[in-house]
């Protein structure tokens, strides 16, 4: 008799050992994703909820870059979890070495120098295999807008190019004298790379050489010129045309520079910036600008600029009012705080993804933007969810309705008119080996096979007892057979009078007839053998009679 057996139910080792390579590669590459998925979500509770430290290199400590920065760490730290240093340094050229080091993670920087720096970097990398590992920075913010300012003595210097053969009260490091030689270059004071002849610059004589000392040399004649590169309304600036007899010169041709250095820009240094009465500059100047920069190391995580950001533009007048009462000329900058944008070309490197995150907070998202485009797949995808939901009931109950006609087949073999009984136990083996190919080609599903099998076993127990019901009565009537014709010997046995001929003569009728029986099976063995005991005795008793 045919029946399920169920396997041993295995352990997980056993389980692993007996699985295939596929199945071993699938389980080891989802455990190796599930553990890397939960050290990630570690380290990001660890970051979100650890005090960011970072370091802010932000040039000359009287300069408007960092007075402005100072105010920005001050309200960064009461308004969030953020720890900002403000570090003085030599100037952009210094704050950018720092950045690319890793010594600090913000700085501020003149776009013009920047804008170099990134193409020497990118040049750099192209010709380094590490080029993954470098720093590089990225735009936060613009500060403000930086001037090329220019303060003579001299009544005869009316523009640049007249420097020639003057002495220019400038520190020979930092953005600001990069911005100065590109200036001089241009008007032909200077050839690229080389040494100044045409004019001095007081810095070359003094690496320690800073902003302060170029103001002294200029106020105590020592200098023709002051060259900067600061905000209007520069304290330093202001002190030296108002006090010491300084003049402002325009620096014309800032649209002709620009194909150069398309971080330049040509303004309007207006009449009276300084003083209204006399006025200071006498008349409105066209000078050159360039953006003052906070730029962003590209390891910090964007997390964290995205509320730096957040605090510069959302409490700038907090940040105002923290500047001291003596730079009063910085913080009319803060509200000149804007979003940089990539769309002007070259002149500021890429927008930091932490910064882009603040700026684009009130863009509408992916799928609020692409609402009609994400209903149409998302009404595709449920379309085909429902199909294939229907196709998975349809091939269920095409299952169960196979599974049906082997159970309903097994049943009715239990009814003795359908044919001999031997028969019937071939038609429920044959349905049985039916079900169970049926099973092997997922025709009908192991649930609905366990309910045939019950139905089977039922069917083959009411089947072999219908065949021990027959057994025994064919065995009884055998035994009746058997016994007339013992009874039908015994007779003849008995016969007193009758000839011997005609005794042996019925006697082996009756013996022919039995033979036949046999044959037929209407008798049993034993039952023929116990005859033919009574035969032979009674066949020697005629003998001898």
């Amino acid at each position: 008799m045919a029946v399920l057996t169920t396997s041993p139910k295995p352990n997980s080792s056993s389980l692993f050992r007996n699985l295939d390579s596929t199945s071993k590669f699938v389980f080891f590459s989802l455990g190796i994703a599930s553990v890397s998925l939960f050290t990630l979500a570690t380290l990001t509770l660890v970051n979100r909820f650890a005090k960011p430290q970072l370091i802010l290199a932000a040039g000359d400590p009287t300069g408007e870059s960092y007075i402005i920065s100072e105010a920005i760490g001050k309200v960064a730290e009461r308004k969030s979890n953020i720890k900002i240093t403000v570090l003085p340094t030599g100037g952009t050229a210094e704050n950018l070495e720092m950045l690319e080091q890793g010594k600090a993670q913000l700085a501020t920087a003149q776009a013009d120098v920047i804008s170099e720096e990134m193409d020497v970097l990118a040049n750099n990398n192209t010709n380094s295999s590490n080029s993954s590992a470098k720093i590089t920075p990225q735009t936060v913010a613009i500060l403000y807008k930086d001037l090329f300012q220019l303060v003579v003595r001299d009544l005869n210097i009316k523009q640049f190019g007249q420097l020639k053969g003057k002495v220019v009260a400038l520190p020979a490091h930092g953005g600001q004298y990069q911005s100065f030689l590109k200036v001089a270059e241009h008007y032909g004071l200077l050839k690229a790379n080389v040494k100044p002849t045409e004019l001095t610059i007081t810095g070359l004589k003094n690496k320690h050489y800073d902003d302060k000392q170029a103001e002294e040399d200029f106020q105590f004649q020592r200098a023709d010129a002051l060259f900067r590169v600061r905000a209007v309304g520069n304290q330093g600036i202001s002190a030296c045309v108002k006090t010491y007899g300084g003049r402002l010169v325009g620096i014309e041709q800032a649209q002709a520079m620009k194909i150069e250095y398309p971080a330049f820009e040509s303004v309007i240094l207006p009449q009276g910036a300084y003083r209204g009465n006399p006025a200071v500059p006498e008349e409105n100047l066209t000078t050159v600008a360039v953006s003052r920069l906070l730029v962003a190391s590209d390891k910090v995580d964007e997390s964290v600029i995205q509320e730096i950001t957040r605090i510069i533009f959302e409490y700038r007048q907090e940040i105002a009012n923290t500047i001291s009462q003596q730079h009063p000329e910085v913080k009319p900058l803060v509200a000149t705080i804007s979003q940089p944008s990539n769309t002007n070309g070259t002149d500021i490197p890429p927008i930091h993804s932490g910064a882009i995150a603040f700026y684009e907070r009130d863009k509408p998202s992916f799928v609020k933007a692409n609402a009609d485009i994400l209903a149409f797949f998302l009404t595709v995808a449920l379309l085909i969810f429902s199909w294939i939901r229907q196709l998975k009931l349809w091939i269920e109950r095409r299952r169960k309705s196979e599974a049906d006609e082997y159970i309903e087949s097994a049943i009715k073999l239990m009814n003795t008119s359908l044919g001999k009984l031997d028969i019937r136990q071939q038609e429920l083996d044959d349905i049985f080996r039916k079900a169970a190919d049926s099973l092997f080609t997922e025709r009908i599903s192991q649930e609905s096979f366990r309910t045939f099998n019950e139905a089977y076993k039922t069917t083959r127990e009411a089947l072999e007892q219908e065949g021990h019901i027959a057994h025994k009565k064919i065995e009884q009537e055998q035994k009746a057979l058997s016994s007339r014709y013992v009874n039908a010997v015994l007779e003849l046995m008995q016969a007193h009078g009758q000839r011997k001929e005609f005794l042996q003569k019925e006697l082996d009728k009756i013996l022919q007839q039995v033979a036949a029986d046999l044959s037929a099976q209407k008798i049993s063995q034993a039952s023929f053998r116990t005859f033919i005991e009574t035969y032979k005795t009674v066949k020697e008793s005629i003998v001898n009679s």
